[in-house]
């Protein structure tokens, strides 16, 4: 998820993705963990789209 489309989500969007994305990064690493999975760079991704996902909220927070 780009920045831009980030940018455009309400706060109630921003919190239910981050839920999404989070269970996403633990279903990930749980994988990874039993087995090798295709790609380590989903983790990745997962990662900063959540790091992005916060510092919109923080970001509107302090407004």
């Amino acid at each position: 998820m780009k920045q831009s489309e980030i940018v455009n989500l309400s706060v109630a969007d921003l919190q239910e993705q981050l839920k999404e994305l989070t269970n996403a990064l633990n279903s990930l690493k749980a994988t990874h963990a039993i087995s090798p999975i295709e790609n380590p760079l989903q983790i990745r991704k997962v990662r900063r789209t959540i790091a992005r996902v916060n510092t919109e909220l923080s970001k509107r927070e302090l407004q």
